[in-house]
């Protein structure tokens, strides 16, 4: 059972890891022994996220835009150059756009979809190889991160986030069922409010926020990260093609 959650020895890669939910996963991983790459399109913020991170074990930047197939296959062309195998790959790249339903534009319906749900897909077939590699030892893992609101509606105008999330919640069934002929394991974690650039209210209004969570409070890092370290570790081997909710209640609390 000591060595249940380790990831001792294990290569992860864990898109949007320069901040946010991102940095709490990559953090987690390093704790439990991982070398971890990161990347986001910052390269700067990247680079220092990495630089800080690297007291607690390996961690590399790779810089990228993952929000095209090209992007992505670009940078599985760079793992491959480093790692012989890959172990685990988080997506967690993504983005998000509010808009009123008549003015609601193309480019945000576009850049939000093909970031949230084309580039899990498209990183996933690029690395591959990579992945199946470290899977005859052991089950390799891809986590995909969707959101609570891809199970439940809430009162924003997030037309093509909400609906990115739901689609990537449905793909993670989808890859999970074939990927699992290559001992490949997929999974996902759909996050409630935790503190981030992408989910504001709950970075700078963190008290107003935990009075709607039946938890009475927001997320924290130990608490996505434990999601994370708990699928990308032998304790998680067995659960294919399901996402965790992690969110302190709201989802059963919406009701919907």
């Amino acid at each position: 059972m000591k060595d249940l959650f380790s990831l001792q020895g294990r290569v992860a890669l864990v898109t949007g890891g320069s901040r946010g939910i991102g940095r709490m996963i990559a953090t987690g991983f390093l704790q439990q022994g991982a070398r971890v790459y990161i990347t986001a399109r910052k390269a700067a913020q990247c680079e220092a996220t990495a630089a800080e991170l690297s007291a607690l074990g390996g961690c590399i930047a790779l810089p990228a835009d993952v929000s095209t197939v090209e992007g992505a296959r670009k940078l599985a062309a760079e793992i491959a150059q480093r790692e012989p195998a890959l172990d685990i790959l988080v997506n967690n790249a993504g983005a998000a756009w509010g808009e009123e339903f008549d003015t609601f534009p193309e480019a945000g319906w576009d850049k939000v979809v093909d970031l949230n749900m084309k580039t899990p897909f498209f990183l996933t077939q690029a690395l591959h190889e990579p992945l199946k590699r470290a899977a005859k030892s052991r089950p390799a893992k891809v986590i995909n991160i969707a959101s609570i609101d891809g199970i439940s509606v809430n009162s924003w105008e997030t037309y093509s986030y909400a609906a990115s999330k739901a689609g990537l919640i449905h793909l993670t069934r989808r890859m999970a069922l074939r990927l699992a002929q290559d001992n490949i394991v997929v999974s996902g974690i759909a996050p409630g409010p935790f503190p981030s650039d992408m989910n504001k209210e709950a970075r700078d209004h963190g008290d107003a926020v935990a009075h709607r969570v039946p938890a009475g409070r927001v997320g924290n890092a130990e608490d996505m990260a434990g999601a994370a370290i708990y699928l990308a570790s032998r304790a998680g081997d067995y659960v294919v093609g399901e996402t965790i909710v992690v969110d302190g209640g709201v989802t059963i609390a919406r009701g919907n």
